[in-house]
Formats: C-alpha cells, sequence, structure tokens
C-alpha cells in the first residue's frame, strides 16, 4: 500500500528524485509479486508435490501387504539412550519376537516393535510385509500425503516471498549507496568553499 501511496505522492512532486520514484517502482512491483507470483508458486509446488506423493502412495500399497502377527515372546528392553537427540521412536514399544505368514505363503520370524500396549505370548497385531515376507514401514497414506504436498506448498510460497523482500531489500540498498556516493561527490564539490563568506566569488 506504502508502494502505491508513495507513487501519486510523488507523481508531480518538484523535489522528486530519480531514485524516490524508483523506490517506489520497485516496491510497487515487488507487491505484485508477493500477491501474485507468490500464490501461484505455491499451489504449483502444492500441486507437483501431491502427484508425486499419490503416486508414491500407491506404488507402496502395491508393493507392501499388511499380515498378522503373532507375539512369540517379550523381549528385554535395549538399553535407554540419555542422548534425546539420538533416541529414535521404535524405543518407545516393546521389542518382540513374533512370527507371521509372509504373502508368498512362507513363516517368517523376527524381532519387531509392535503396536502394543503390553505385548503377551500370543497377542496378534499388524505389520507390513514386502513381496517376500519381510517387515517394511507402513504405507503412506493419503491424507498424510495431502498434508505434506499443502506444507511443501506453503513452504514454496514462503520461500518465494523471502526471495521477492529480499531482493527488494537489495535493490534499495543498491539505490541508497549510490545515492549516498552521489552525495559525497557533491560535498567533495561543495567542500573548500563550505562554510567560508564571499569563498570561490
Amino acid at each position: 500500500m506504502r508502494a502505491i501511496v508513495g507513487l501519486w505522492r510523488w507523481r508531480h512532486n518538484p523535489l522528486r528524485r530519480g531514485t524516490d520514484l524508483l523506490e517506489s517502482w520497485v516496491a510497487l512491483a515487488a507487491l505484485a509479486l508477493i500477491l501474485v507470483a507468490a500464490p501461484v508458486v505455491g499451489v504449483v509446488t502444492t500441486e507437483l508435490t501431491r502427484d508425486a506423493l499419490l503416486a508414491s502412495v500407491r506404488e507402496q500399497h502395491e508393493a507392501r501387504h499388511p499380515v498378522v502377527g503373532t507375539v512369540v515372546r517379550k523381549l528385554s528392553a535395549p538399553p535407554l539412550d540419555p542422548d534425546p537427540e539420538t533416541s529414535s521412536a521404535r524405543d518407545a514399544h516393546s521389542r518382540v519376537l513374533a512370527r507371521w505368514t509372509g504373502p508368498d505363503g512362507a513363516e517368517r520370524s523376527g524381532v519387531v516393535a509392535p503396536d502394543l500396549d503390553a505385548p503377551a505370548p500370543g497377542a496378534h497385531f499388524r505389520l507390513w510385509t514386502d513381496e517376500r515376507g519381510r517387515v517394511v514401514g507402513r504405507p503412506l497414506d493419503t491424507a498424510t500425503a495431502n498434508t505434506h504436498a499443502v506444507l511443501a506448498g506453503f513452504g514454496a510460497a514462503s520461500a518465494g516471498v523471502g526471495l521477492i523482500e529480499g531482493t527488494r531489500r537489495f535493490v534499495l540498498w543498491r539505490i541508497a549507496q549510490g545515492r549516498y556516493a552521489r552525495w559525497d561527490q557533491a560535498w567533495g564539490r561543495a567542500g573548500p568553499d563550505w562554510g567560508r563568506t564571499g569563498a570561490g566569488s
């Protein structure tokens, strides 16, 4: 808004310098880009990210299969990691020795971290495996993919706004530096005569 007011105010002002008008035009261009380009970048990024993530969702759901695991026995808990930066989410779950039947019909067993509050022998839980029955992570779901896409779009739009504002500030800084350099030159020319009555006449 200040850019529009500035352009209107400096339109016919006899004290207007070329740099004043340039500053107003730069501010107006930045405002237009923030209002138009940044949302477009955000929407395009959201759509492209959503398409890629939904394709990944489809691939993961084709390659990963839910099976029912059975707890054989609970394993002793791993030693606690005192560093919260290196501790992982799996430390929050009990580890068990479990068995399951893979999609290929073969019996499998291994150490897993089921999503059970109190795993006891014989308890059933769901886990995901690949075609060969090896345990894999839960596939990405559509809602999570959409959320990630929206966050990516918001991040891209925010980055665009930051880039535009950074560019605007840099251009204004360069304009100010040029203005100061011209002032220094003018003072350099006027300096020898400054303060001396009748000097140079």
